[in-house]
């Protein structure tokens, strides 16, 4: 398999001891318009890696905020191919930070999985976390994504045994994604402790960067995931503060301007 993907190495190294930001959206909420736009001001405000997540039908990860984004993107018509097509118009401005794309495996399988490779690495797609592809039963399309210049990134759990952690180390690039809670994106309190000792035991199988998410909703509960982990990520919170604003004023820009100043503050706090 081949090296970890440019940019995710770059941005991983250039973090000095803080950890990365990486902010999720879902491509074509609140428009297919404002995809593109959002996630250029979400860089200004301090977002070191961005999570374009593929809507799909039946999200079964997700929380009913990001359940809702999705259903709105899927009732617009939005699919793979245009999701890559963001991509490809955000690499036009932007050809530093790097894009991970966050899924299920029906519309990559729809696609065909060596189509979708080549089409993501041509499109400058760094990373694709696929949620139901499990790390035991995906050496050839990780080995696909590799020779695309695409990192496989992959899930761990609480309940994720250490076989489950050697697995997962076998086949993932770019960083390994904790799952801080059990249960769906935006449910359940942080326990930020209990995180900080799985991750000592992860570390012991995993020797790429570990981001951690699920169950992180401002700036204090990413400050202190931030101090044991290399990544925060974070999603429910952000769609839940740009669709307040958008059902305020049912204005793109507004959503937009709300969701980069929220962010801004939880990269503060990580400062």
């Amino acid at each position: 398999m081949s090296t970890t993907n440019i940019r995710l190495a770059n941005c991983f190294s250039n973090l000095g001891k803080r950890a990365a930001l990486i902010p999720y959206i879902t491509s074509g909420d609140p428009s297919l318009t404002a995809t593109v736009p959002l996630m250029h001001e979400l860089v200004k405000a301090g977002a070191d890696v961005i999570e374009m997540g593929v809507p799909f039908s039946d999200p079964m990860a997700d929380g009913p905020v990001i359940q809702r984004a999705a259903e709105r993107a899927v009732a617009r018509g939005v699919s793979l191919s245009m999701v890559l097509d963001m991509v490809h118009e955000f690499r036009q401005k932007d050809d530093t930070t790097p894009i991970v794309l966050m899924g299920y495996a029906n519309p990559i399988e729809a696609m065909g999985q060596a189509v979708f490779a080549k089409a993501a690495g041509e499109a400058g797609v760094d990373g694709v976390l696929t949620v139901d592809y499990p790390p035991e039963e995906c050496q050839e399309f990780s080995a696909m994504l590799s020779s695309a210049g695409v990192d496989p990134i992959f899930l761990l759990a609480p309940t994720s045994t250490e076989a489950r952690m050697q697995s997962t180390a076998k086949v993932a690039r770019g960083y390994v994604y904790y799952v801080s809670l059990k249960g769906v994106t935006g449910s359940g309190s942080l326990d930020t402790d209990a995180v900080e000792r799985q991750l000592d035991v992860i570390r012991k199988h995993v020797h790429i960067p570990v981001g951690v998410g699920f169950g992180i909703r401002d700036a204090e509960s990413a400050k202190r995931v931030g101090e044991c982990a290399d990544a925060v990520v974070i999603g429910s919170k952000l769609i839940e503060t740009m669709e307040a604003a958008y059902a305020q004023n049912s204005s793109d820009e507004q959503a937009i301007q709300a969701a980069a100043q929220w962010l801004a503050q939880v990269r503060q706090a990580l400062n």
